[in-house]
């Protein structure tokens, strides 16, 4: 018995030195991913969706809710920061458009005809552009300066602001003393002439809406002290906001009265009235106006 307890310990003790050593437990820690310079997040291209909301000119919420610009836009002017956003949610407001994200926040858009806001807002002198030095937004810019049309108008006449500096304090001489008075003649003077002339130009249509200009021209010797201007329409067209003017619209007779600003349209110069209007069908443009109840031409 106990010889053959002492071979099983000589067994026992011959195969502890001959097994293998344990392989150490895997490690819980997971490789390290190597740096890359790729951004992987990829921006949206080509979406469509729909404008919720229109903060200002060049700012918009989506339908997902989130806010973007449209880039190469300048901040709105603060001259014309309200006729901006008048006109952005004009165009942009409850309407499909696509963009193209460009970064964080930051698109290109388009409605849904194709047309580029941004060279659209530009155009129509709504906007201004920023961060470009040619290309279509600054031949945009250059057409809108040259029309004088929105922001490039009065009362901003292309600044930020529509206040004017004041104007030099001069010391002037005292005057000379007043000629004899001429002798009495029988020639009465030629009455002073009442004249006006109007362009109109319509300058986009959309469905149901359009956009116009109306410019009119003091063509008489006298200015103006105040001035109503009025036209009608043919195809049951309506003004939905003016700037330059308030409209007042009875049936299809529409009158712009001056604002407060603009009452007096000197000999030879000029006022621009700008307009969204509603429409059933295709916009065509009046064919007759009126200056405080006289005639004018049309060119």
């Amino acid at each position: 018995m106990a010889r053959r307890q002492l071979l099983v310990i000589l067994v026992m003790l011959t195969g502890a030195c001959t097994a293998e050593p344990a392989a150490p437990p895997p490690s819980s820690t997971s490789p390290l991913k190597p740096p890359t310079l790729i951004n992987e997040v990829v921006p949206p291209q080509n979406v469509l969706t729909v404008v919720r909301d229109v903060i200002d000119g060049r700012t918009v919420e989506l339908a997902d809710g989130s806010r973007v610009r449209v880039s190469l836009l300048a901040p709105p002017a603060p001259c014309w920061a309200e006729a901006s956003l008048m006109f952005a949610r004009t165009t942009l407001l409850a309407r499909s458009v696509r963009f193209t994200g460009l970064g964080p926040g930051e698109v290109n858009m388009e409605l849904e005809d194709g047309t580029d806001y941004a060279v659209l807002a530009v155009t129509q002198g709504a906007m201004r552009p920023e961060g470009v030095d040619g290309g279509p937004l600054i031949n945009a810019q250059a057409e809108a300066s040259a029309a004088k049309r929105g922001l490039w108008g009065p009362p901003c006449n292309g600044s930020a602001t529509s206040s004017l500096a004041p104007a030099p304090t001069t010391t002037l001489p005292p005057p000379p003393p007043p000629p004899p008075a001429p002798a009495p003649t029988t020639t009465t003077p030629p009455p002073a002439r009442a004249g006006c002339a109007v362009s109109y130009k319509v300058t986009g249509q959309w469905q149901g809406g359009f956009q116009a200009y109306v410019t009119v021209r003091n063509t008489g010797t006298e200015a103006t002290n105040g001035w109503t201007l009025r036209w009608n329409f043919t195809r049951g067209e309506s003004v939905r906001e003016m700037w330059n003017a308030t409209a007042r619209q009875s049936g299809a007779t529409v009158n712009a009265v001056n604002a407060e600003y603009n009452p007096q349209i000197a000999p030879g110069a000029s006022v621009e009235i700008g307009y969204n209007g509603n429409a059933y069908g295709s916009h065509s443009a009046p064919t007759a106006f009126a200056l405080n109840g006289t005639q004018c031409s049309v060119e």
